[in-house]
């Protein structure tokens, strides 16, 4: 099987179970097959969007149920608390919004969000804003990487499936670097 078939066979639900976790690389990835034409853009963002939104909507209500069983068992969110509960007294919407954006809070931001008094309709109202902008900015990014490839490599069929590999593998590396960071920190 090539890489456009694979891509466009098993390319929606990658990436829904990828932005129900992390998703930046996945959905980047996506904004990139796109642009290549093996999946929709617009179904991509949508995807994103919505799971991105579930993700978040799932992580502040751990945090809301199991505070305290989380906390205990991920010190290092633990140290974010007070952070994280200031900057919602002072600028909740934005920091709905923002924390999705935001580099080692993008699973512990919602999780930490839970614990406060933060009404859950407000979270769930901005959390939504927040997966749009998230899904549609990060697709455009791959999108925008297909036509820089394009630009500097020509007709990127023939290095299309080592591109993507590469992504994957970056991925993966960035995934198993914070997995270690997090582990030191316990």
């Amino acid at each position: 099987m090539d890489v456009a078939n694979l891509v466009s066979t098993h390319g929606y639900w990658v990436l829904v179970v990828g932005c129900l976790l992390e998703g930046e690389t996945v959905l980047v990835l996506a904004g990139f097959a796109a642009h290549r034409g093996y999946l929709d853009l617009g179904t991509v963002i949508a995807l994103a969007s919505a799971a991105g939104f579930a993700g978040d909507q799932a992580y502040f209500w751990l945090g809301r149920r199991h505070a305290s069983a989380v906390l205990a068992r991920f010190p290092s969110i633990e140290m974010q608390t007070q952070r994280v509960q200031r900057l919602v007294e002072r600028h909740s919407r934005l920091s709905i919004v923002g924390v999705r954006f935001a580099y080692g809070l993008r699973i512990a931001g919602p999780v930490l969000m839970g614990t406060t008094r933060l009404p859950a309709l407000r979270f769930a109202a901005f959390n939504a804003v927040g997966a749009v902008l998230w899904a549609t900015t990060v697709a455009a990014l791959g999108w925008i990487f297909g036509e820089a490839a394009k630009a500097v490599l020509g007709e990127v069929r023939q290095v299309e499936g080592w591109l993507i590999l590469g992504g994957l593998a970056i991925g993966l590396l960035v995934w198993a670097l914070r997995r270690a960071a997090a582990q030191r920190r316990r």
